[in-house]
């Protein structure tokens, strides 16, 4: 576990004081509902932090805890998830206000704060940056901008009307606090980071769309993954990771549907503008394949079949798997496949054939001139099933290949059962 130093340091009553607001709730009224959402979804190690908070409550608890279980469920409740330092408990005066708090000299991932009253308790996600930019050789990017885009608190989301344009990344999650899917797309990856003793450099969106050009990312990054559901992306941020790949820079995206949708941000407000590829830049040119479909809640998710190994050995080395092999486990909900913007020479190396009706999902692999390899998973919850063995082998491969060094901690060898 991570020795780790969380201080908490004051309460402040940001919005109306408790007393008026019990007042305007009156006795019998229900509670507001519980939130807590840090000002800003990143901070670096020893940064201070502010949590806004909203509770019916005199006391509050509050520690941080991992943002991965020691149970390979996804699905596990991650308020009880285990804790990572100790816990700190203040006055509160009912209504809305702001807890101070200084992060811990963590590891750069995802966190989650726990806040607790002596009725509720809901979590708070934190992406610990590193403090200086290339501190490791790989940079995992978290899809900050798409968790807001799929946040339906009061409806604010253009996925609950399409007369929504605009949403706020101010507003905290529904579901206790945890962002939409991060059980299903993310958990056991970052449970697969931390097994493996892997050092990265995680960043948000916010921190990604921050770095200046697609030379500074390529100086500081011998890799870059996009971790998860990352199908929002601003121009800047598409440019930068079109000239890092330009300049032999390496790109995994371990989900489908990546660098689907141009969005703007002002301030902490963020407009969709549209589809990448219906303003001139189809994703597959960048990822090497690109977002066909999703499955309609109808479709079950299925089995990768392998085509690819002997173009692509590296990366089933150690699993077993070769040309027609069933990659165990079943994968879908929303696919990539390759299109004719796809780069020269792209690999198919697994495909789902007939996912939906009509519909293949392929997982890509090519080489640039320039000495880029770029990986798409070409489903939305590859990189989330790392706790499946032949899943976290290929990810070890993955990572060896690309960043040129392995993660110190090899996956077991423990064996699931294969169709061939």
């Amino acid at each position: 576990m991570l020795a780790v130093a969380f201080f908490l340091w004051a309460a402040g009553v940001t919005g109306p004081s408790g007393a008026r607001a019990s007042a305007r709730m009156g006795a019998s009224a229900p509670a507001p509902d519980m939130t807590a959402l840090f000002a800003q979804p990143s901070y670096a190690p020893g940064q201070v932090a502010r949590l806004r908070i909203v509770a019916d409550a005199t006391r509050l608890t509050v520690q941080p805890i991992a943002a991965f279980s020691r149970s390979r469920n996804p699905y596990a409740p991650i308020a009880s998830d285990p804790p990572i330092g100790p816990a700190g408990t203040v006055a509160w005066h009912p209504g809305a206000g702001t807890l101070t708090v200084r992060i811990g000299q963590w590891t750069s991932g995802v966190y989650f704060v726990r806040v607790r009253s002596a009725r509720r308790q809901v979590v708070a996600p934190v992406v610990v940056r590193p403090t200086h930019l290339g501190q490791a050789s790989v940079a995992v990017v978290v899809p900050t901008y798409t968790w807001q885009a799929y946040n339906r608190r009061a409806g604010d989301t253009w996925y609950a009307c399409r007369c929504v344009h605009t949403v706020s990344l101010a507003r905290p999650y529904l579901d206790g606090g945890v962002p939409y899917n991060f059980g299903q797309y993310e958990r056991n990856f970052f449970r697969w980071l931390a097994r493996s003793k892997v050092r990265v450099d995680v960043l948000a969106d916010q921190d990604f769309n921050r770095i200046a050009t697609g030379a500074e990312l390529r100086q500081r990054y011998r890799m870059v993954v996009f971790e998860s559901h990352g199908e929002y992306v601003t121009n800047h941020m598409y440019d930068i990771t079109e000239q890092y790949r330009n300049l032999g820079g390496h790109l995994a995206f371990l989900s489908a549907n990546g660098f689907f949708r141009d969005v703007v941000i002002s301030g902490t407000s963020m407009t969709l503008i549209g589809a990448w590829r219906d303003l001139g830049r189809p994703e597959a040119a960048l990822m090497g394949a690109q977002y066909i479909d999703w499955y309609r809640r109808r479709y079950p998710n299925q089995p990768y079949r392998v085509v690819g190994a002997r173009r692509v050995p590296w990366l089933f080395a150690g699993t077993g798997l070769k040309d027609g092999s069933l990659i165990p486990g079943y994968y879908g909900i929303e696919i990539d496949g390759t299109t004719s913007a796809s780069p020269p020479g792209t690999t198919v190396v697994a495909r789902i054939p007939n996912i939906f009706p009509g519909d293949t999902a392929d997982m890509t692999y090519y080489t640039t001139a320039a000495g880029a390899e770029v990986f798409d998973a070409g489903t939305i919850n590859f990189g989330g099933a790392a706790d499946n063995p032949d899943v976290a082998r290929m990810l070890h491969n993955l990572w060896s290949h690309m960043s040129g060094t392995a993660p110190p901690s090899k996956p077991t060898s423990g064996r699931s059962p294969r169709s061939r």
